[in-house]
């Protein structure tokens, strides 16, 4: 029968002052204000610690409080999913819905998603990666903070396999420009789209908190394509 878990039974196993990585059950928690990441080495995903096995792997970043993923996963049982959020009580709730559903194909990252790229993915290992809803921090000088910038492509396009998909989703229309114009100076993307390269409101691509409260509003849904063409 699925666990009874429930998302306050989720704690850190150390004070603040002996921060560190920790592998806890179906989580990866990586502390913020720790500057310690190159001493972790990355952990392959058929180690029995995650999947135990070498189906493909898909990772969500924001994954927000999971519904998203979680539905992936149950959908599509023969794909390793992997929910990325750097907010902890997100991440509670993902975990218990984890145990809840029974979904072993499905593991939890719960740290900052720059630092998670770089020094927690194994290398050339995701099939596929998706970016949904990412803060669109809308004041103008807040923009530097956005996380799809060139610097993140080519981390991310690093750990991807050779012509790997990655989906990116926003419903800010400067923040899609944005998107847009990062993935053009990148040399290790290619659009999937026809110009504009993107879609709006792509229809059964699935639901999160994100997607219903800014439908909701009115907003429509921008979709990128793209593929990675760095090679092994």
């Amino acid at each position: 029968m699925p666990s009874m878990k429930k998302a306050k039974d989720l704690r850190i196993p150390f004070t603040w002052a002996d921060r560190h990585p920790v592998l806890l059950e179906r989580l990866l928690y990586v502390p913020t204000f720790y500057d310690t990441h190159s001493a972790w080495t990355p952990i392959p995903w058929n180690d029995p610690r995650i999947f135990g096995q070498n189906n493909p792997v898909f990772l969500e970043y924001c994954s927000g409080n999971g519904e998203w993923i979680c539905n992936k996963a149950k959908q599509n049982p023969h794909i390793n999913w992997v929910a990325v959020d750097k907010q902890f009580d997100r991440v509670r709730k993902i975990w218990a819905r984890l145990f809840r559903d029974n979904l072993s194909n499905l593991y939890i990252l719960c740290g900052e998603a720059m630092t998670l790229t770089q020094f927690y993915l194994p290398r050339h290992s995701l099939s596929e990666i998706f970016v949904n809803f990412p803060d669109p921090w809308p004041k103008l000088r807040h923009a530097k903070h956005r996380l799809i910038q060139r610097p993140f492509l080519e981390e991310v396009a690093g750990v991807m396999l050779p012509e790997g998909k990655a989906t990116f989703v926003t419903d800010d229309p400067p923040y899609a420009l944005q998107m847009l114009h990062e993935l053009a100076q990148s040399p290790s993307w290619q659009p999937l789209l026809q110009s504009p390269h993107y879609i709006l409101n792509p229809p059964d691509y699935g639901t999160s908190f994100f997607s219903d409260l800014w439908n909701k509003k009115g907003h429509n849904t921008h979709l990128l394509l793209y593929k990675t063409l760095r090679d092994c």
